[in-house]
C-alpha cells in the first residue's frame, strides 16, 4: 500500500499535560493523540511536531505530521481524532502534504502570544491562560525593552539549561505588546526559531522592566551578555501559546 503523509493543525489546552514530547507515566499530547491514532489506523503511529511545547503551555495552531499507508482520508481521520480526543484537544485541519515534508525542519517561522491580566483582580475563570500581575506595569517602557529584541541575535541569555539546541542565533521578526484594554495585554513573539523557555524568560525579564526595576540600557546590557543568569525569573508557563507556525 502506498505510504501517505498527513500534516494536523490543532489546538490544545495544556493544562492537564506534561508537555508535548511522550513520557512514561506522564501524560502527554503526543502519548494521547497518537495513542487515538492507533485506534483509528490499527497501527502504531509517530506524529512529529513542529516543536515540543513545555507542561502547561497551550497551542492554537501546532503542527505535526505521520505517515500512514491507510485509506482514510485526511477528513475522516480529524473526525475519527475529534470524536475520540478529550475535551482539551482539538484537530483544526488535517490535509495530505508531500512524503518529504517534516513539521519541525520545514518551519520557517513560529508566531507565539504570552497573555497578561494586568489589573487589581484576578479573573478566576481564566486562571490557566493568564499571569495575573496587579501591580500596574509600565507599558511603554515593556515595548521599548521588546523592540530590542527584533532583529539577529544571541539569544543565550535566554535560553534555559537543558536547550538541545547548540547555535543560540535567532532572528525575531517581531516582538510587541498588542491591546492593553481592561488590563489585558498580549506579548506577541515572531521568529524563525525559538530556544528552550526563550519566550518565558523573555516575559520575565521585561516585566522586571515593567515593575521600574531595571531600564532600557539594562535590558539591553542583559541581552548582549549572553548569560542567563543575568536574566529575570521565568514567566509561568499557563500565560504562553504556540499561535501560529508558517512554512
Amino acid at each position: 500500500m502506498n505510504e501517505k503523509n498527513i500534516k494536523l493543525t490543532l489546538a490544545y489546552d495544556g493544562t492537564r499535560y506534561h508537555g508535548w514530547q511522550r513520557q512514561k507515566n506522564a501524560a502527554t499530547l503526543q502519548k494521547t493523540i497518537e495513542d487515538k491514532l492507533e485506534l483509528m489506523l490499527r497501527k502504531p503511529v509517530t506524529l512529529v511536531a513542529s516543536g515540543r511545547t513545555d507542561a502547561g503551555v497551550h497551542a492554537l495552531g501546532q503542527v505535526c505530521h505521520f505517515i500512514t499507508s491507510s485509506n482514510l482520508t485526511p477528513e475522516m481521520i480529524k473526525k475519527g481524532l475529534n470524536a475520540l480526543l478529550p475535551y482539551d484537544i482539538l484537530i483544526e485541519d488535517a490535509a495530505y502534504v508531500p512524503l518529504d515534508f517534516h513539521a519541525r525542519y520545514h518551519a520557517k517561522r513560529k508566531t507565539y502570544t504570552y497573555k497578561i491580566l494586568n489589573r487589581n483582580a484576578p479573573d478566576i475563570f481564566r486562571r490557566a491562560f493568564v499571569w495575573h500581575i496587579p501591580v500596574p506595569l509600565a507599558v511603554d517602557r515593556m515595548s521599548a525593552c521588546l523592540k530590542r529584541l527584533e532583529g539577529t541575535h544571541d539569544f543565550s541569555s535566554f535560553r534555559s539549561s537543558g536547550s538541545g539546541n547548540q547555535n543560540p542565533i535567532r532572528t525575531l521578526f517581531l516582538a510587541e505588546i498588542q491591546g492593553s484594554a481592561g488590563g489585558e495585554l498580549s506579548f506577541v513573539f515572531e521568529g524563525d526559531g525559538f530556544l528552550r523557555h526563550m519566550v518565558r524568560n523573555m516575559v520575565g525579564t521585561v516585566i522586571q522592566a515593567g515593575l521600574n526595576k531595571m531600564d532600557i540600557e539594562a535590558f539591553e546590557r542583559i541581552l548582549f551578555a549572553k548569560d542567563r543568569r543575568k536574566a529575570g525569573v521565568k514567566a509561568p508557563a499557563r500565560g504562553l501559546f504556540l499561535v501560529r507556525v508558517t512554512y
